[in-house]
This record gives C-alpha cells, structure tokens and sequence, in this order.
C-alpha cells in the first residue's frame, strides 16, 4: 500500500564525496545541523564512506570529534553511515575484534543506522559488521550492491536480501553507485524485494547516467519506503536526484514525504554560497551517459582521468573506457564500487598504459584474485588467473579468518599520542595518516 516516502539527506556525506572530494570541514556542517534536524528527515547521512579518511588526511580534523558535535545538536533525527562490512572504511579487510569495536564505537558516539555493503556482494564479509551493529543497538541496514552484468540476474539481489534480513538486517538498500538502474527494472526488482522480504526497502542512487529521478518515481510507485537525495546545491552529476525536486514531485500524493520545502530553501541558500569556496575542486555537473555503456561509476571515470593526466596519457582516455569493462569481466564481473572500482580502473589504465596487458599487476588485484577480497560473483577468467598468480589456489573461505588480531599492537604503538580509545580504530584503518594527525594535534595542544 502507498505510504510517505522516507527521505535520507546525504548533503553530509555523500553528496560532497560524490561533488567535493569528500572535503566539507565540521564547522560547515555545524553550522546548519540544528536546522536540518528541524526538517524532518527519515535520517541524515553524517559520516562513513570516504568521510573518515578525509577528515584526517586532508582537513586535519578528528573524525570521531565531528561525530560527537554532529549528535549534540542533532537529536531528533538518526545519524546514519556506510560502512564497508570487512574493509569498515579503509580498502583491505580488518580482523573481526576491529570490525566489532569499531561498530559499537560508532554506535557509542552517535551513530544510529548503520548501513553495511561489501564490493563483492559476498555476505560473509558483512556478517560480523552485521551482528556487531545489532549488538550495539544500531538500526542495520543491509545492503544489495547493484550492478549489471551476464551474472546479476535479479534473483542473485533478491536472495541476497533475503539472507541479509536472515542475519539480523532491519531493512535492506539497493545501492545503485554507477547510476545504471532504469526505471522499469527498479520497479521489478522493488516488487521482488518487497514480496521476498519483511522489512523496508530504500534506494540509494547517483545521477549520473541521467535516470536517478525517474528511477526513484518508478521505484516508489512500486512500494520502495525510502530514497535518498541531496539537497539541490550539492545535487545531480555524480551525487543523487535533488531533496527538493522529489519532495515537490511527491507532494499531495499517497507518497507525500510531509518535509516543508519552506524550511529546506534557507539551509539549501547556505550550501549555494558555501559551493563557491569548492569551484576548485568540485566535480561538473553534466550527464555523463558513457557510464551506461562502460558501467563505470563518475568518481572512477574522474580517477581514471587523473591517472591518465599524471602520465600525460590523457590522450589515451577512450582505450582505457573500452578496457575497464573487458578487465571486470575477466575478473568475474566485480561490482564498480570502493574497492573493486579503484582496483579494476588501475589495471585498465597499466593495461593500455603498458602494451601488454597484466604485465604489470598491482598487490590488490593479485589479492583479490588468490580470494583474499572474497568471492567474486562470476568465476575469474583461468588464463588471467594464471598469468596473475601462476597455479597458486585461491582461498575458498573468509577472508577474515586468517586475519590476527591488530589492537593491542596498535594501542602500544600510538601510547605516545594516544588521547582515546578511538584513536587505536583510527590508526588501524589508516595508520600513516593517524599518526600524523596525532602529531599535528599533539603540537596543536602544546601550542607549537
């Protein structure tokens, strides 16, 4: 039955990831977190994805110290995030003890939806976040990557979602981060999802193919509970479809979201100035329909850009285009998204790059193939598994089985900086970085 539709704003996640290279600082936030919570949002995408490594590698800030402001002064609305199941926010998998501390640390400091992906859609790499996040008394939020392929049929997403909901998952997301859902197929796959599982369903989609927003209205008419968006001055291109386009759309219907777009119009006022600090660096704004040939996602299509520049091979743009979905599919049709997309576009760029292709093969790929990622949904290609890792056997079990435990080394190794026990979390996950900040805070206190 119709029902108002739930809205998450990404406005302080991914919508300046997606835009602004992740680089909004607190303060900015801050400076209109009381008047979002006032809006009436179903949550508020606040923290996780790349936000964490941003804050310290970039914007010298204390991620945990954003979370803590974020939650004082917004107390109406959940504070939600993504976490990367076994990878949590960094690119490699952490052992169990990390993913558990991790989760009820960002439960302990303000986080009350966790929203759990894993690139690979393999769910044994999302069932310790999963159960860790229950635990700590998060709403979970299991999530179905979506992709298209030979091998993603829409059954392989419907069984997913129901062993997600088997492990403890409150509600489940479709994650659409290339852009490639059409409208009829999100139709179909809700009403599967909708028939298959009894929890709600929301849709997570980017802009950049130019079909986010019809997606979405197909999607709702279907029964989808929630969609998330982001505010017009950080909306379209790579982000999502506008707050206040699909508040308008909705509005005096079945599915009205009940938000006032009168109250919206002086925060999203705000973002539009702020935008001018960001002209530097932001991303365009444009459809870039190419991703519904290639299937790459438009942060992966900037990245490859970049690479290409760095080698003053940008010239070189469109072979790399053609090769990525050939390298994917050789790698059994690996999902486009954080950290598969960044492996996959390397190896098409060295690829083309090279003349010969896997003459050159990065530590991660050779991870990924010898299973150490997970389970890739489609058998990798034999030649290419033996011109990668010779006759060596893959693993066939989890990942994080082999994995020993990291924080007691790392509480000793940080004890000259350390300040608080998420400081040990922070330095696991990007442990170079972190103790930078630490210095650079250390010498901040004393006044250096």
């Amino acid at each position: 039955m119709a029902g108002p539709v739930r809205i998450t704003e990404t406005i302080f996640r991914d919508a300046h990831q997606s835009l602004w290279a992740t680089r909004m600082k607190t303060e900015e936030m801050m400076a209109v977190a009381e008047a979002l919570d006032e809006v009436g949002y179903y949550s508020l995408e606040a923290w996780g994805g790349a936000t964490f490594d941003s804050a310290l590698r970039f914007l010298k800030e204390d991620p945990w110290v954003r979370l803590r402001r974020l939650r004082a002064v917004i107390r109406k609305t959940p504070l939600q995030m993504l976490l990367r199941g076994q990878n949590i926010l960094g690119y490699r998998h952490y052992p169990d003890e990390v993913v558990r501390e991790f989760c009820r640390r960002a439960v302990d400091n303000g986080i009350g939806i966790i929203r759990v992906f894993d690139a690979l859609n393999d769910i044994r790499n999302m069932e310790t976040a999963i159960r860790a996040s229950k635990e700590a008394g998060a709403h979970v939020q299991g999530t179905v990557v979506y992709t298209v392929s030979p091998v993603h049929a829409p059954e392989i997403f419907v069984k997913l979602a129901e062993e997600l909901v088997a492990l403890g998952a409150d509600s489940i997301c479709i994650k659409d981060m290339a852009g490639l859902l059409k409208p009829f197929t999100a139709a179909a796959l809700v009403s599967a999802l909708k028939a298959a599982v009894p929890v709600p369903v929301q849709l997570h989609a980017h802009y950049t193919s130019g079909l986010a927003s019809m997606t979405y209205l197909k999607a709702i008419e279907a029964g989808v509970d929630g969609i998330d968006t982001a505010l017009s001055a950080l909306a379209l291109g790579t982000s999502q479809p506008p707050t206040e386009t699909m508040v308008a759309a909705l509005q005096d219907t079945p599915y009205d979201t009940g938000l006032d777009l009168n109250r919206i119009a002086p925060i999203n006022q705000y973002f539009k100035e702020l935008r001018q600090n960001y002209q530097a660096i932001a991303a365009p704004l444009e459809v870039d329909t190419a991703v519904l040939s290639y299937q790459i996602p438009g942060g992966m299509i900037s990245n490859l850009r970049n690479q290409l520049a760095g080698q003053n091979a940008a010239h070189r743009y469109e072979e790399v285009l053609a090769e990525v979905p050939r390298v994917r599919a050789e790698l059994g049709y690996p999902p486009l998204v954080t950290p598969t997309s960044q492996m996959v576009g390397t190896q098409a760029v060295l690829n083309v790059l090279t003349g010969k292709r896997y003459s050159v093969v990065p530590k991660e790929i050779r991870d990924y193939v010898k299973g150490l990622y997970g389970r890739p949904p489609a058998p990798i290609d034999p030649e290419i598994r033996r011109l990668i890792i010779g006759e060596e056997m893959a693993i066939e079990h989890r990942p994080a089985d082999d994995l020993p435990p990291l924080l007691d080394d790392a509480r000793k190794a940080i004890l000259p900086y350390y300040q608080q026990e998420e400081d040990v979390l922070s330095y696991v996950l990007f442990p170079e970085v972190a103790q930078e900040f630490f210095k650079k805070r250390a010498a901040a206190q004393r006044g250096d």
